[in-house]
């Protein structure tokens, strides 16, 4: 069964909701405060926290706020008990992360109900989050040290010949891998950005309260936003003649720092993955309520199986092409949308081309 931690000031409330679930036969922690509630939800890390609002010391939702931005205790499942369930205070505990309410007076089945609810929903997600790490721990093992070692092996090359035969190069050769060696390690400083990218954006999607304050974020002039980028990233692949820009200015609701990696990976893919003379087509514009980007290039593309398995480090095909990259910067585009409250829809059809469409909240 499971740990629960219930914290209530009402001593003859507290040890009541202790006897009824223990008869079930959970393990369970009485608090009754919001202060020593936060210190046993760090010490125990219960499985599921059940707590009254208004309290000494801390109250409701001050305990809730302590144990979302605390390691550990931030995704623990958390029900309040209140008297009161106007709409404003359940709004107050749902953006800084609460699960579900339960109003005062209840019933028994009414606790046990809610409490095996959220049980099982988080059981759900621990079972989806291992399958999910497993299937990262594979990709990792069979993609990451490639892209790790690929630079690295150029780099001590030409460091070994730069120190044996530094008397004997000739200018001319000394610049030739001096510029490879700046590729490469150009190529491992994008591979760690990303990999750190990634890695904030797990914990930005398991932290409600982080995912709230983004979603109010705007960016007034997003087509500016994605004309930049797709203009920067024409000249660093010198395909310049190669793209067209179709944007209209909107108020979407993402930081322009995030827009802009998601428009990056979009159409840094799109160069990649398609060669040099054809057609990048970068769109932005308002439709309903969302800001919809769309990257269409005339590259090999990928299967419709493929589309389904988007994920880190992983790499369509790796036995017939050379990949470029960790496979990282389409996750971060689909997390980033997640994070966003958007959509992501992919249009692949191998040899012929990719189209990828974005929409993203907007006024």
């Amino acid at each position: 069964m499971a740990k629960i931690l219930i914290i209530e000031d009402q001593a003859v409330l507290l040890e009541e909701l202790q006897d009824s679930l223990g008869f079930e036969g959970h393990d369970v922690i009485g608090a009754s405060n919001g202060r020593d509630g936060v210190r046993l939800a760090r010490t125990h890390l219960p499985d599921l926290i059940i707590s009254d609002v208004m309290m000494p010391e801390l109250d409701g939702y001050q305990v809730l706020e302590e144990l979302r931005k605390t390691p550990g205790t931030e995704t623990i499942p958390f029900l309040f008990l209140t008297a009161k369930a106007e709409i404003h205070d359940i709004r107050r505990g749902m953006k800084l992360g609460a699960d579900d309410y339960l109003t005062k007076p209840f019933t028994r089945d009414d606790l046990l109900a809610a409490i095996n609810v959220r049980l099982k929903r988080q059981a759900v997600l621990q079972k989806r989050a291992g399958k999910e790490m497993d299937f990262l721990r594979h990709s990792l093992i069979h993609t990451l040290p490639h892209e790790l070692r690929t630079p690295l092996v150029g780099i001590l090359g030409y460091g070994e010949i730069l120190v044996e035969n530094a008397l004997t190069l000739n200018p001319e050769d000394l610049v030739t891998m001096g510029e490879d060696i700046i590729m490469a390690g150009q190529a491992l400083q994008r591979l760690t950005e990303n990999y750190l990218y990634y890695a904030q954006l797990e914990i930005t999607v398991s932290d409600q309260q982080k995912t709230f304050a983004l979603r109010e974020a705007r960016t007034e002039m997003a087509g500016t936003t994605t004309k930049l980028v797709a203009e920067e990233l024409a000249l660093k692949f010198g395909r310049a003649g190669d793209i067209a820009i179709f944007v209209e200015e909107c108020n979407a609701h993402i930081t322009d720092t995030d827009l802009q990696k998601l428009v990056y990976e979009l159409v840094d893919n799109a160069f990649k993955f398609s060669p040099a003379g054809t057609r990048v087509t970068v769109s932005g514009k308002k439709v309903g309520n969302s800001f919809h980007i769309c990257v269409d290039d005339h590259g090999r593309g990928f299967t419709r199986s493929d589309t389904s398995r988007v994920g880190a480090y992983m790499q369509f095909d790796r036995g017939i092409y050379e990949q470029q990259g960790s496979g990282l910067g389409l996750v971060i585009v689909k997390r980033l949308t997640e994070v966003y409250d958007g959509a992501m829809l992919i249009d692949s059809q191998t040899e012929q081309g990719t189209k990828i469409h974005i929409d993203i909240p907007a006024d």
